[in-house]
This record gives C-alpha cells, sequence and structure tokens, in this order.
C-alpha cells in the first residue's frame, strides 16, 4: 500500500512554509464547518482569526475525527451499537487514527509548535525488532537486523565477484569498477575476499553470538550468517524497504501523552465554536447562504436548522455520499467516486514491558505475515516499571474485514493469539485490549480515502472546487491520503480560495 502511495505521487515534501495570511476585511461574512477533525479545527482557528463568525458542527462528544488517542475508561461504540470500555491504566493509551509524524511534514509540525503541543520522537525502523513469516525459518522470528545483513552481504558478495569477473564490462568504467568494490565492501560488510562470511566485521552488522565483554569473557564469539538463497526465499526482505520510504525516514515524531493532544490544543482556542453530538443529515444552499439539518447524534430532540453564508465540509466522503446535498453533479460524482479503506488496529495492555526486559526491544515495529501484520512498541517510557501497551495489530484490506466481523473481544484474543507466536511472553503477560476498526466507525466509516490515477485525473478537480457556497476539504482532499499534513494543507488551501472569494465580492 505504501509504496503504491508513493507510485501515486504522494510521498513529496510538504509545501507549507508558514502560517496562511487572510487579508482583508470578511464583513462579517459567516462560515459553517461540519466537522472537528484537523482540517475543520484549522479552518475554524484560521477563519476566526481573519474575522470571520464561525460555527462547527462535530458528530462526536470530542474534537478530533480521527486524530484520536484511547485511553482507560473510554467506551467506543461501533455500528450495530457493539460497545468496548477501554481499562489501560492511567498513562496508557492507543492512537486508533495517526500515530506518528514525518519530519517533512511542516504544517502538522508548525502548528504543534504554535500551539505548545510537546512532541517526542517516534521510533519506526528498530534494528532489533522481529520479522516472521509464517513458513519461513520454520516459523521462527528473526531480527530486523540479521535479515537486513545478510540479504546486503549476500547481494553485495554477488555484485563484488561479478564486478571482478569483468563481467559489468560495458557498463562500469575499470575505475568506476574499482570505487564500486571498496563501495561493495563497505555497504555489504564484505571480508578481504569480497565474501560475506562469519567474521568479526558482519557480526559487528548482524550481531555476535556472544557480545564482546570485560575481563577473562571479553572474546567476542562470532555469529554465523545465514546463506543469501534462505534469505530469498523466506521473503521476509519484503520488509526492509518501509524505513526508506519517505513517510517513514527518521526523524518522526509523536505528542507526548497522545495524538490527541493536537486535537486538545486546537479546542482550547476554538473550543467555543464546536457544538458537539451534531449529527448533519443534510446540505442545503442557495443564492444567499447555506442550511444544515441537524439533529442530537445522542437521539432524542427534533431536527433544527443552522445557517451561514458559506460551509466548509470536512465529513468524511463515506458519510457525506449518504447524505442529501444539493451540489453540482460534477461534485457529486466526485463525492461517490471515491471509496475508503478498511484498517483495523488492537492495543494491548501487558502486565510488564517484557520486549524491553526480556528482548531488549525499544520502540520500533516488528512485521509479521499474520493477519495482525505488526506489533509497534511503545516510543516513550523506556525501561519503566510496571505496565505497557502495545499496538498489537495494525490490518488493512481483507484482515481488517475478517478482524471487525468478530466480536471486540474475539479481534483481541486472536491478536493476542498471533502474537504469541512472535512473543510467547504474551500468554502470561496480556492483561486487557480494545480494538478499533474505521470502517465500522460511526461518522467516519472507513480509515482514509483512496485514490488511483484515474479517479483523480477525473475528480479531483471537481471535489476541490468551491461549489457555489460550499468547499470540500480533508485528507480525501489531498495528495497526502491518511496523513494529518493532508488535511491541514487541504484545509489551508480550500479557506484561502474562500476568503479571495469573499474579500473580492
Amino acid at each position: 500500500m505504501y509504496q503504491a502511495m508513493t507510485a501515486l505521487g504522494v510521498a513529496a515534501e510538504s509545501p507549507y512554509t508558514g502560517p496562511i495570511r487572510l487579508d482583508g476585511d470578511p464583513r462579517g461574512a459567516s462560515v459553517l464547518i461540519l466537522g472537528a477533525g484537523l482540517a475543520g479545527l484549522v479552518a475554524a482557528l484560521e477563519l476566526k482569526r481573519a474575522g470571520y463568525r464561525v460555527q462547527v458542527l462535530e458528530y462526536n462528544d470530542r474534537a478530533g475525527g480521527r486524530c484520536w488517542t484511547v485511553r482507560g475508561g473510554d467506551r467506543i461504540t461501533e455500528l450495530g451499537g457493539e460497545t468496548q470500555d477501554c481499562r489501560f491504566d492511567e498513562g496508557h493509551y492507543i492512537n486508533p487514527g495517526p500515530w506518528r509524524i514525518p519530519y517533512h511534514h511542516h504544517a502538522v509540525l508548525d502548528y504543534c509548535k504554535r500551539l505548545g503541543v510537546t512532541l517526542e520522537p517516534f521510533v519506526q525502523v528498530n534494528h532489533n525488532a522481529l520479522v516472521h513469516g509464517r513458513t519461513a525459518f520454520g516459523g521462527r522470528p528473526q531480527r530486523y537486523r540479521t535479515v537486513m545483513s545478510d540479504y546486503q552481504g549476500g547481494i553485495a558478495e554477488l555484485l563484488a565477484k561479478a564486478t571482478r569477473q569483468n563481467r559489468l564490462d560495458g557498463m562500469v568504467s575499470r575505475e568506476d569498477a574499482e570505487i564500486l568494490l571498496e563501495s561493495l565492501r563497505s555497504w555489504g560488510a564484505l571480508n578481504r575476499d569480497l565474501t560475506y562470511a562469519k567474521s568479526v566485521l558482519t557480526s559487528d552488522r548482524r550481531g555476535f553470538e556472544r557480545d564482546p565483554g570485560g575481563g577473562l569473557t571479553a572474546r567476542p564469539v562470532p555469529s554465523d550468517p545465514v546463506a543469501l538463497k534462505d534469505v530469498l526465499s523466506s521473503r521476509l526482505w519484503s520488509y526492509l524497504a518501509t524505513g526508506a520510504i519517505y513517510e517513514f525516514q527518521t526523524t518522526m515524531f509523536q505528542p507526548v501523552g497522545g495524538m490527541d493532544m493536537i486535537a486538545r490544543a486546537f479546542a482550547r482556542e476554538v473550543g467555543d465554536l464546536i457544538r458537539y453530538n451534531a449529527k448533519v443529515t443534510a446540505i442545503r444552499q442557495d443564492a444567499s447562504g447555506v442550511t444544515a439539518t441537524v439533529a442530537d447524534a445522542r437521539g432524542g430532540g427534533q431536527p433544527e436548522q443552522v445557517r451561514a453564508d458559506w460551509c466548509l465540509c470536512t465529513i468524511p466522503l463515506a458519510v457525506l455520499a449518504q447524505m442529501e446535498l444539493n451540489v453540482s453533479a460534477k461534485m457529486q460524482a466526485a463525492i461517490e467516486a471515491v471509496p475508503y479503506s478498511a484498517s483495523v488496529k488492537v492495543g494491548l495492555q501487558f502486565k510488564r514491558r517484557f520486549w524491553e526486559q526480556d528482548e531488549h526491544i525499544y520502540g520500533g515495529i516488528s512485521y509479521t505475515d499474520l493477519p495482525i501484520r505488526m506489533i509497534s512498541y511503545p516510543s516513550t517510557g523506556y525501561g519503566a516499571a510496571g505496565k505497557g501497551v502495545l499496538l498489537g495489530a495494525y490490518a488493512f484490506g481483507p484482515y481488517a474485514y475478517e478482524f471487525t466481523a468478530l466480536p471486540a473481544a474475539e479481534r483481541v484474543r486472536r491478536a493476542v493469539e498471533w502474537g504469541a507466536t512472535l512473543h510467547p511472553q504474551y500468554r502470561e503477560e496480556f492483561e486487557s485490549g480494545v480494538s478499533v476498526g474505521w470502517h465500522r466507525v460511526p461518522g467516519n466509516l472507513g480509515c482514509h480515502g483512496m485514490w488511483t490515477d484515474a479517479r483523480r485525473e477525473e475528480h479531483y478537480d471537481a471535489l476541490c472546487a468551491l461549489d457555489g457556497r460550499i468547499l470540500l476539504a480533508g485528507e480525501h482532499a489531498s495528495y497526502i491520503p491518511a496523513w494529518q499534513e493532508g488535511a491541514i494543507l487541504s484545509s489551508l488551501d480550500a479557506i484561502g480560495r474562500l476568503h479571495r472569494r469573499v474579500v473580492n465580492a
């Protein structure tokens, strides 16, 4: 999925260069913002500062949308009414939606700075974490570093031999061939004879059988590399590219205390503009304004009408497509054209941080071909005594549907069962868990919009255009889908165009 997103051109540095300037007098114009996710919160903050009269209608009883953190005492209710009560201990949490911020997502980082949201490093790649395949190495998990070292070393040896045998003549000059050999020795940890074999040099990459020490037990014992053919047939090399993808390159960040610290910071600025538990059922526009029909999301009471001069709608398209809405045929077709990804996360609390205490894994992600797909270790609280919470599953596509077709307790049980394949301690140390399947979350009905090149060519411009008095914003109206940066940039672009229309009217 991430490779496909990169191919679609979304792996680019954010063009954000600083706070938006909305110069000019809006002359008391009013804007109705639908949704208090990050796109809606950014719009509310900037439009309020520019002098607009702003109202925000939010379906949930909290701000943030998918910028959400689940803690002990929280209740999760899915479509169909099934509820989960999170029983995590104080200080522990899971981020069901966004959970990391790339260093080149300048808008998110700038708003965190401006709003006083403290950040800390998020560890994406940990060379001491695990990679696992059900049919690889007898189903035994391997350290990320050993697979990477043996893969690179084996490839380097093959290429070095081909170079020495002049098989690259015509592709590199004699001078470049010598430089290539020098680089392969360095990159692949090759020995003097250009082989990748058991030695202190190779063990300094993949790890030692016995680490260097002190005194009479100081002498290290090198480890035995795995043959390249076995690494290739294991297919565990497929996990090595993730950390090289632009969105996941070091350094990454997370807010201290949970991702919703960003939403809470925005809410401190514009919370008085937000009406919570407001379920929008229809959006109608005419020549002079926009009217939204609103009901109490908790039930009871009569629907009412809320009106403004303009409307910025950040409601996810999977929900918006089911509403009564009078926009142009092109915008309506665009709204209906974008499917949403199914995704599930499972958070698991354990009695102790065994991944650190037993296996020396501090942050990072282990990968597997089991339905849980990955295990992410907390990037905070290192070495703390007591309990800890892991992201015990993060799955997309068919596995996400498989998980969320199950009762919540069964999803957690299976995450524990599959996770024990990588960490046998799961069985003794597990305490409680929660799961979030995004296509079963009311108000969202999916994780993120799934664009293709063909859909973008046909529908993207119509989706983002000012349609009468209605504009759309959100990650779905960006070239950075599934990321908070995309939601913020789409919002800034939309309100900038709206402001120019208002000022020039």
